[in-house]
């Protein structure tokens, strides 16, 4: 495909320090990458994690849609008004740096927005929401940790149920009031942020999927991790159909425009 009817989506990466070096190495998962071209048809860029130096305005032009991937890090609670996390809490300040921001530049943009994971917490916060910092110690909730043991297939299982909100997107798109999911995650959504609808929660309660109501396009947020075996995962793989679409959607109108100027 040529630039004209393809889109670009963006991945911000995250950050590792290798100690060997030491050497900090940006990176994203391949699976959220394959998950771009294969299951939305788009290309897939890495955002490097510049935080502050980062051009958002140039970042936001050049791109079609933004996939907000998991990561090792939680996002740091100075950013909702949070109590601090431990010394040995693992920290990614940079692409909270560069996250949060570029969610709202391209909410106010219209560039459409998947989170996945860590993906759906930096939608929170960045639009005035809170997290839970250890969900499996509130009171009353489930333990939503990967298991520590087992091949990758063990570690990525399904492991629980989530319920759609009737006549929601997520109900529409899977065709089912409940759906199973491999939602693996140590922080979870707590104050709701201004403009986000509930579409799935766990049998806790806890949130697992959300929309921005009234957004200028599709702007979702999923607590499992739907890049991995999305392809056999009825939900997953229309959200990420879906995804894609509203990316073409844009660059077809930017496309109008150019040509009307």
């Amino acid at each position: 495909m040529t630039r004209a009817n393809n889109a670009i989506v963006g991945v911000p990466v995250s950050v590792r320090v290798i100690p060997e070096g030491p050497m900090r190495l940006h990176g994203a998962g391949e699976t959220y990458i394959r998950a771009v071209a294969d299951g939305t048809g788009a290309a897939p860029m890495l955002i490097p994690a510049l935080g502050s130096d980062a051009d958002f305005d140039a970042i936001v032009s050049h791109i079609d849609g933004l996939l907000l991937t998991g990561g090792r890090a939680n996002v740091e609670p100075h950013h909702y008004d949070g109590p601090p996390f431990p010394d040995d809490e693992i920290r990614d300040p940079a692409r909270d740096a560069t996250v949060l921001p570029l969610v709202r530049a391209c909410v106010d943009a219209g560039v459409p927005v998947l989170g996945v994971c860590r993906g759906i917490q930096e939608m929170n916060v960045a639009l005035g929401g809170s997290l839970h910092y250890r969900v499996h110690q509130v009171p009353g909730m489930m333990d939503h940790r990967m298991p520590p043991e087992g091949t990758t297939e063990v570690k990525f299982g399904l492991r629980h149920a989530i319920t759609l909100t009737p006549g929601g997107l997520f109900e529409e798109l899977a065709g089912a009031a409940q759906v199973p999911v491999n939602s693996l995650h140590g922080q979870g959504i707590d104050r709701l942020a201004d403009g986000l609808v509930v579409e799935a929660h766990a049998p806790d309660g806890l949130i697992e999927g959300v929309r921005l109501e009234g957004a200028k396009a599709f702007t979702v947020g999923v607590q499992w991790h739907a890049e991995y075996g999305f392809a056999d995962h009825a939900l997953s793989k229309a959200l990420f159909a879906a995804f894609g679409d509203a990316a073409r959607a844009r660059v077809a109108r930017n496309a109008g425009r150019a040509s009307a100027a």
